[in-house]
């Protein structure tokens, strides 16, 4: 559990800092006693998310981009571990632009990851995705047995893999690489084209729309509350466990849920909130191009290799992101 997380008096480099994960990151981290170096150019995070941190004394902010390596090599200097968050993300938004994806996710990586070489890192921590698993029909999904890539953004993130694999061979760059299966919580933007689908669902649930829901609502996903996702990540920064190490690891919470079920989930948490939410019915529109039907995180190798120990499932994670989005939008409204 994160709880039981100690790490401490370390300097980071958070990419990727001004967004969703990315800035969760850099909280957990300055609340435990860490410097942070973050790193961003607000292509798709948000200055909301960076602003809270910015008169902490541990924390220093570049405003940059990832292609540019100049900046890369700037951010790692006198950096110890690096948590590489720094993405497009999307499988939708890679579909209609796959230049800008390849070039940031792919480009970007490889700027970041021989920066770090060249800084003498002791650790390259990086965001990689469940969607590398492509049109494999194995569930649950084991991290030896990938499928063929359905997304440009799928195929970013099978190379990101490929690098830091040879990052490892040639330089010895101590690499992990995390498969995030649908992460949610407090500070995903419910807001955009490319919004997730909880914050989307959350948004239009307390606002009285019909929530349109792609395909049958059978396709199925496991939805990881972020706490987990910090735990793996501080958990890949701590281990001295050599087998550990130039491994990719399934980053979920080990369970399955449809999009018919996490909708009937979340109209029961909203309710209180307007009862007339309760009477709300769903649309049912076409599949999403790109979209795999489902998707299950077998983490036994997390558990096994990192003492990974996901604390929060869907409905503990979930009450616990309406409570900020509910807070979240009361804000808005009062601007």
């Amino acid at each position: 559990m994160l709880s039981e997380i100690k790490y401490e008096n370390h300097r980071v480099l958070v990419t990727g800092a001004a967004g969703f994960i990315g800035s969760n990151l850099v909280e957990w981290l300055l609340n435990n006693g860490n410097q942070v170096v973050g790193l961003d150019n607000f292509a798709t995070g948000k200055k909301e998310n960076v602003n809270p941190f910015l008169s902490h004394p541990n924390y220093t902010f570049l405003e940059g981009d990832i292609r540019d390596f100049a900046i890369c090599e700037k951010a790692c200097d006198g950096v110890e571990h690096v948590l590489h968050q720094a993405a497009i993300g999307s499988v939708p938004r890679s579909i209609k632009n796959p230049m800008v994806s390849t070039e940031v996710n792919i480009g970007g990586f490889v700027n970041m990851a021989f920066a770090a070489t060249n800084a003498g890192v002791k650790r390259f921590v990086y965001a990689s995705s469940s969607s590398i698993y492509g049109d494999s029909p194995v569930l649950p999904k084991v991290e030896a047995q990938i499928g063929k890539p359905l997304s440009p953004y799928a195929i970013t993130k099978n190379v990101n893999e490929m690098f830091a694999n040879n990052f490892f061979d040639l330089y010895n760059l101590k690499v992990i690489g995390l498969r995030y299966f649908n992460v949610f919580g407090r500070r995903q933007d419910p807001f955009g084209a490319y919004a997730a689908v909880i914050p989307i669902f959350v948004r239009q649930i307390l606002n009285g729309e019909a929530v349109t829901i792609n395909g049958d609502g059978l396709h199925a996903r496991d939805f990881t509350y972020i706490n987990n996702v910090i735990e793996i990540n501080i958990r890949g920064l701590l281990t001295d466990n050599k087998k550990a190490i130039n491994q990719a690891y399934n980053v979920g919470f080990g369970g399955k849920t449809t999009l018919n079920e996490l909708y009937e989930i979340l109209k029961n948490l909203l309710t209180p909130y307007n009862e007339e939410i309760a009477k709300l019915q769903p649309i049912y529109g076409p599949d999403r191009s790109g979209d795999i039907k489902e998707s299950l995180a077998n983490i036994d190798k997390a558990r096994q290799l990192l003492g990974y120990n996901p604390e929060y499932d869907i409905n503990c994670g979930l009450q616990k992101a309406i409570d900020w989005y509910v807070n979240y939008f009361r804000s808005l409204e009062k601007k």
